[in-house]
């Protein structure tokens, strides 16, 4: 019995990564430092594993950005757009942020994750340009003579969650549609099969024993001819590779069409124990072929939760009934990237009764070496208590409440239509209102006053008149701007999920538990670890401030239940819909207080909905009723002409358009920028008659959208929205942007919504 992991954290210990590829991007530091730097962190992940005695090592698992958009750029998938830059790195910055001239490829949630990869877009001359697997075991034997396992997303999965570019008939538009809905899938799949099998030559010449191929695509609902065609493209993708041994790993669900997947013609499959015991029951019912590795994975790489070891030796032991001891490698059953690195900076921060609760990616490779020496050298496993502890953090009062809530209907008792005109009978809003997502740019000025305030260093009245001078600046701005609907801009939060958080009970907080989001981006996500209640208001204070300061409505701004939660790492022992309708009767009181102040456009946001959507389909109807019902909870006591508005970006929706429908928000924001405007087609389809604020330009790129890419989006919704129902907003909040090009960029917003307005009008 072996061990092995993937998807170790890329970011560093005190996000190095992050530091280094932004001092590049600022011109701080050159190419050659670039490299320099980051293969320092690369080897510095690599050397950890290593010494913590996991047995089978992984490479090719370190990104500058993303790892799929890697892959892309590796097989010279690069849009016609970006052809034009010549040196490589830049290509492949520009097609994760944008340039100048060209707008970035699309970027949406990897699964069920808040993981964002960049979407591949298949067109063009599509070739192996750049073996990267091959550089990186390479690169890491030669500086640390370790024989690593590369690891590559594999064909299937890297094809099914691309584009194709098809012409949409009567347009001048290119649309995007998934690759599986392709005519073209089928030739798609045959072509990558020939490029893996190349790629995968050339690691066999060079020596390398075995390879992993991420498989995640397959724990999708696939089709009969999907399976085939999976069949089909690894038939062709072993060809010539005999003493090559080839793993294919799947995680986040259990394996789909069992038992004909699980007879491809690879060395190994990896599963996932820890998401349910579905994998279990098909091996107990389909067994597991003789002539294979099984890599169980079976400590979790998605919660924080410290493995029950004991629970996990049993399991591993009823294993062994079916599978030998040593056709068994033990895993983590997700990828480790989405945990914080270490739990060694949260002693003497966290409470030790927490400590002994979590385990990160450092603790989790020591969970796995103790399980193995538990099997191989007949070692204890050590004491634990857990749900003594867990014991600790009830309340009773707030699950009596939920309770009273579980079975009952809830919604706002007046139809949207009757609603929507007392509301804007009294905004007084023109056509096409304008308006921002929430956030605008934090300087270095705030970040660092902030800092201060926590520290200690200045005093908290002294931090509040800052706060107040940044609404102050920001409510002018706004108004010189001209936008219809404006917010305080958020200069007193860290995060849109931590900042509420921090002030309700039954939450803790890292000191340094970050976690890539997409690119650069690293995130810390809170633990819900007791029930939630909400002890004072959160946001009263700035908002009112902020409405004192103008005529024109203020929006307050709150983060929604179902992101609240899919963004934390949850508690797992009680039911994930009952810490939802805790988080909104929370956020009920707040959204209330909100009301009493005068506050007439409320925004709880919920980018995360469609992110915890199961990907198992005969799942998901159970979760978008209680997620749907979480949301409405949040705030079904308000009166008619109280606006509710929430925001989503950067998902899939046309699948779920009849459930966002039911959430039955007054106005919904949503991304069209970076898709195309693909969005828009569930409104072809679906009457959405509900108002909705388009995503007119791309925040996670530092360009300036142009006027005639905002009205080309605009134009295309009125295809399909009433003109009556359309806001015209960014696609999403404004913090991660500098202040020159967000002025740019909504004076551009402004304009064409002007313009359109005065068509339309």
């Amino acid at each position: 019995m072996k061990t092995t992991v993937y998807g170790y954290p890329k970011i560093g210990p005190n996000r190095e990564l992050k530091k280094v590829v932004e001092s590049y991007w600022k011109k701080e530091i050159s190419k050659e430092e670039l490299w320099e730097k980051t293969q320092e962190i690369n080897l510095n992940r690599v050397k950890k594993i290593k010494e913590s005695g996991i047995d089978i090592i992984p490479s090719n698992d370190f990104s500058l950005y993303d790892f799929v958009l890697d892959v892309a750029t590796m097989f010279n998938v690069i849009p016609e757009r970006f052809k034009k830059i010549e040196d490589s790195l830049d290509r492949y910055f520009a097609m994760a942020r944008g340039s100048d001239d060209a707008i970035a490829c699309e970027m949406t949630k990897w699964f069920d994750t808040n993981y964002h990869y960049i979407v591949p877009e298949l067109a063009g001359d599509i070739k192996l340009v750049k073996n990267r697997p091959l550089e990186s075991y390479r690169s890491i034997k030669q500086a640390l003579g370790i024989e690593t396992k590369p690891v590559i997303v594999g064909p299937f999965t890297f094809v099914y969650l691309s584009k194709v570019y098809q012409r949409q008939e009567g347009s001048i538009l290119m649309q995007m549609v998934k690759a599986p809905e392709s005519e073209k899938f089928e030739q798609f799949l045959d072509l990558f099969a020939n490029l893996y099998n190349q790629v995968l030559k050339e690691l066999k010449a060079e020596g390398v024993k075995a390879v992993q191929l991420d498989e995640p695509a397959f724990v999708l609902d696939l089709s009969e001819k999907e399976v085939n065609l999976a069949l089909k493209t690894y038939e062709k993708l072993v060809e010539g590779l005999d003493g090559l041994d080839i793993f294919v790993q799947t995680y986040y669900e259990s394996l789909s069409a069992y038992d004909r997947l699980i007879n491809l013609p690879v060395k190994g499959i990896g599963l996932d124990f820890v998401s349910n015991n579905e994998n279990f029951e098909n091996i107990k019912k389909y067994g597991f072929p003789k002539d294979k590795i099984l890599v169980a994975g079976v400590v979790s790489g998605r919660d924080p939760w410290k493995t029950d070891l004991q629970s996990t030796a049993n399991f591993i032991k009823s294993l062994t009934d079916y599978i030998p001891a040593e056709n068994i490698i033990l895993s983590n059953a997700a990828p480790l990237f989405h945990l914080p690195v270490s739990l060694a900076p949260e002693v003497g921060h966290l409470s030790e009764d927490l400590i002994n609760l979590l385990s990160f990616a450092d603790e989790r490779l020591l969970e796995l070496k103790t399980l193995k020496e538990h099997f191989t050298e007949g070692k204890e496993l050590p004491a634990q208590n857990l749900q003594d502890i867990r014991d600790k953090y009830k309340n009773e009062e707030v699950r009596k409440l939920v309770d009273n809530y579980k079975n009952k209907e809830v919604s706002r008792p007046t139809p949207f239509k009757e609603r929507y005109k007392k509301q804007m009978d009294i905004l007084k809003l023109p056509l096409f209102p304008t308006t921002t997502i929430g956030s605008f740019p934090q300087t270095q000025e705030v970040r660092k006053t902030r800092a201060d305030y926590k520290a200690g260093r200045i005093t908290e009245e002294q931090y509040k008149e800052f706060i107040r001078k940044q609404i102050q600046n920001v409510i002018k701005i706004q108004e010189e701007l001209d936008i219809d609907v404006l917010v305080h801009g958020e200069f007193e939060r860290t995060d849109m999920v931590e900042f509420f958080g921090e002030k309700l009970e039954g939450f803790a907080f890292t000191k340094n538990g970050w976690v890539q989001s997409y690119g650069t981006r690293c995130v810390r996500p809170p633990i819900i670890y007791g029930d939630v209640s909400r002890p004072n208001p959160m946001t009263v204070e700035e908002i009112t401030y902020a409405q004192s300061l103008t005529n024109r409505p203020v929006k307050g701004m709150l983060t929604g239940p179902v992101t609240i939660l899919n963004w934390s790492f949850y508690r797992k022992d009680i039911p994930k819909e009952d810490i939802a309708y805790q988080i909104a009767l929370a956020l009920r009181e707040e959204v209330e207080d909100l009301e009493k102040a005068g506050i007439k456009i409320i925004q709880i946001d919920e980018p995360a909905f469609r992110e915890g959507l199961p990907l198992k389909k005969n799942k998901q109807q159970h979760y978008l009723n209680w997620a749907v019902k979480a949301f409405k909870l949040s705030h079904n006591t308000v009166k008619d002409e109280t606006q509710i508005h929430t925001h989503m970006c950067y998902s899939e929706f046309n699948e779920i358009i009849e459930y966002i429908y039911k959430m039955d928000a007054d106005v919904i924001s949503i991304e069209a920028s970076r898709s195309k405007g693909e969005i828009l087609q569930a409104f072809e389809n679906f009457k959405y008659d509900h108002a909705i604020g388009i995503g007119v330009y791309d925040i996670h790129s530092p360009r300036v959208p142009r006027e005639e890419e905002i009205e080309e989006i605009l134009r295309r919704s009125l295809r399909y929205i009433d003109k009556e129902l359309i806001w015209v907003n960014p696609d999403c909040g404004l913090k991660t942007r500098g202040w020159d090009e967000t002025i740019k960029s909504l004076k551009n917003m402004v304009n064409v919504a002007k313009k359109l307005r005065k068509e339309y009008t």
